[in-house]
C-alpha cells in the first residue's frame, strides 16, 4: 500500500524532473537564437547605414529647411511586414569599367541589378541568373497615415548619356556644398519605351504618384510606357553654336503676379532659352513675360483647364514656336491614358480624360519627337533632395507633391548652366495679385494640401541666396542688385 502511496508523487517528481531538464537543455539554444536574431538586426542595419554612405549623394539641401524626418507608420500589418522586409541594401560592385548597384528586397524576392549605364536585368537571391518576374500586388495607398520609408526611395536610375558642361559659370560648379551633395548631375530625366520592365515595376509600385505607380496596374501602365519613342536628341536644349564659353543660359518664368507690371520681358526673351508652364498667357503681356517659349511644361489637366479658365484673359492656344519642346509631366494615371491617346492618335481609352484626342490640344506643327516625358525618378529625386516637405508626415501625405513650377524650375536647373527665375512665389507674394495676367482683379495665393508654397518660398531663396539662381523678386530687389543676366 506504501509503494502504491508513493507511486503518484514519484512519477509527479519524475516528470517534473524530466521537464525541467527539457526546459533546461533547451534554454541556451532558444537565448542563443534570440541573441544571434538580435546581432543580425544589428549587422543588417550597420549594412544598411554603410550602405548610404556609399552613395555619397543625400537630402542634404532640404535638411535645413525641413528638419523633421519622415518616419513610416502603418496601420495595416501586412504593409507593416511589406515595409520592414522591404529595406534595401545597397552594395557596390565593379562589372568592367561599370558600377553595378544591387538593391536587395523581400517583396520582390529577387535582386535588381543597376548599372551606371541605366540598364536593369533581375536575378534570383542565391544564383544571380536571369529568373521570371511576376507584378507585386499592388499596394493600398489608404493603409499608410504617413509616407512610407522604404530604405530604396533615393536610388535612382542614371542617364547612359549624361550632359557634359565646359561652361566655367556653370551652376555644376557651384562652392555649395549642401547643393554638390543633393545634386545628381546624370539623373535621368526623361522615360523612353525600354525603361519600364517588371524588375523596374517592383520598386516603383512603392511610391505614390507621380513618384512611382503605388496602386496601379502594371499592365496598363506598360501599354502606355511602351509607346514613348526613343530620344531623338539625348540632350533637351544644345549650347548656342554662338556661345564660345560653352554655356546653356535659361529663363524659367512662373505665373506669378510678381511680373505684372515688371517690364522684364526683353531680359526674358534675351536668354538662349525660356521655360514656361501651365497657363502661359502671353499676347497683350509681352513687354512684362516675352513672347519666346522654348520648353513648355505642362500635366493633362493643366493643357485641358487653360483655355476655358484663360480665354478672358486672352488665351487661346499653348505656346508653337519654331523647335519648341513640350515636357510632360505623368501626375497619375490619367496622364497615361492621355499618353495612349497621344502616341496613337486616337482617343484617350480610359481615365478622366476618356474619349478625348489629345492632339487636339497641341499646335499643328506639333512634333513627336519633341515631346519628352519626365520619369517618375527624377520626379521623385526633386521631392526628396530638394523639396522633402514636412507634410509627408500627416494624413494627407499623398496629395502632397511639388508644384508643376517647381519641376520645371529643376528640369532647368539640370539642363542649363545659368537659370534666372522669374514669377515664382516669394515671401511678399500677399503684395502681388495671384497672377501676371490678373491685372484688374487681385486673387491671392491659396496654400492648398497638395503643395507646399512656404517650403517653396525657402527654397527658391536658398537657391538665389548660393547663386545657383537669380530669382526675380521684384522692382526694389532689381534695383539693389542691377539688372544684368
Amino acid at each position: 500500500m506504501i509503494h502504491r502511496r508513493l507511486l503518484r508523487p514519484a512519477l509527479a517528481v519524475a516528470l517534473c524532473v524530466f521537464f525541467y531538464a527539457f526546459i533546461w537543455t533547451n534554454l541556451p539554444l532558444q537565448f542563443k537564437k534570440q541573441t544571434n536574431s538580435k546581432a543580425g538586426s544589428v549587422t543588417a542595419q550597420n549594412e544598411t547605414s554603410k550602405a548610404a554612405e556609399m552613395d555619397d549623394k543625400h537630402q542634404y539641401f532640404t535638411r535645413n529647411l525641413s528638419e523633421d524626418k519622415t518616419p513610416s507608420n502603418i496601420t495595416d500589418e501586412k504593409q507593416r511586414s511589406i515595409s520592414i522586409g522591404s529595406t534595401a541594401i545597397k552594395l557596390a560592385k565593379k562589372t568592367n569599367s561599370s558600377v553595378t548597384r544591387i538593391l536587395t528586397s523581400k517583396v520582390t524576392k529577387a535582386k535588381v541589378y543597376q548599372t551606371s549605364a541605366g540598364h536593369i536585368t533581375t536575378g534570383d537571391d542565391n544564383t544571380g541568373k536571369m529568373v521570371n518576374m511576376t507584378a507585386i500586388p499592388p499596394l493600398d495607398i489608404n493603409s499608410f497615415v504617413k509616407a512610407p520609408e522604404w530604405g530604396f526611395e533615393d536610388t535612382y536610375v542614371r542617364d547612359p548619356h549624361p550632359r557634359k558642361t565646359t561652361c566655367q559659370q556653370s551652376l555644376r560648379n557651384s562652392k555649395d556644398e549642401e547643393f554638390q551633395k543633393s545634386f545628381i548631375p546624370d539623373i535621368q530625366l526623361f522615360m523612353q519605351k525600354n525603361h519600364l520592365n517588371l524588375s523596374v515595376w517592383n520598386k516603383l509600385a512603392h511610391f505614390n504618384n507621380p513618384f512611382g505607380f503605388m496602386g496601379y496596374n502594371y499592365s496598363v501602365v506598360q501599354d502606355s510606357v511602351k509607346l514613348i519613342p526613343d530620344l531623338k536628341d539625348f540632350q533637351l536644349l544644345p549650347v548656342p553654336p554662338t556661345d564660345k564659353e560653352g554655356c546653356i543660359r535659361c529663363a524659367v518664368v512662373g505665373t506669378g503676379g510678381i511680373l505684372n507690371g515688371s517690364r522684364k520681358g526683353k531680359e526674358i526673351d534675351s536668354h538662349d532659352y525660356v521655360f514656361r508652364v501651365n497657363g502661359a498667357v502671353l499676347k497683350g503681356f509681352e513687354e512684362d513675360v516675352g513672347n519666346k517659349t522654348s520648353v513648355y511644361v505642362h500635366t493633362a489637366h493643366s493643357l485641358t483647364s487653360a483655355r476655358p479658365t484663360l480665354k478672358k484673359y486672352g488665351f487661346t492656344d499653348i505656346p508653337a514656336d519654331e523647335g519648341i519642346k513640350y515636357v510632360f509631366i505623368p501626375e497619375g494615371l490619367r496622364d497615361y491614358y492621355w499618353l495612349q491617346g497621344l502616341y496613337q492618335k486616337t482617343k484617350v481609352p480610359g481615365g478622366q480624360f476618356r474619349n478625348y484626342r489629345p492632339l487636339r490640344n497641341y499646335p499643328a506643327n506639333f512634333d513627336v519627337s519633341k515631346f519628352y516625358v519626365l520619369h517618375p525618378d527624377f520626379l521623385r529625386y526633386v521631392r526628396i533632395r530638394f523639396m522633402l516637405s514636412k507634410q509627408l508626415h500627416g494624413r494627407y501625405w499623398r496629395h502632397y507633391r511639388p508644384t508643376n513650377g517647381a519641376f520645371t524650375m529643376f528640369l532647368a536647373l539640370q539642363t542649363c548652366d545659368i537659370v534666372d527665375a522669374y514669377g515664382f512665389i516669394t515671401a511678399d507674394h500677399a503684395k502681388y495679385s495671384n497672377y501676371y495676367y490678373e491685372r484688374f482683379s487681385k486673387t491671392r495665393v491659396i496654400f492648398f494640401i497638395n503643395h507646399d508654397y512656404s517650403l517653396e518660398i525657402k527654397t527658391w531663396k536658398r537657391l538665389h541666396d548660393a547663386n545657383i539662381i537669380r530669382l526675380y523678386q521684384g522692382k526694389e530687389d532689381t534695383q539693389k542688385n542691377g539688372d544684368k543676366i
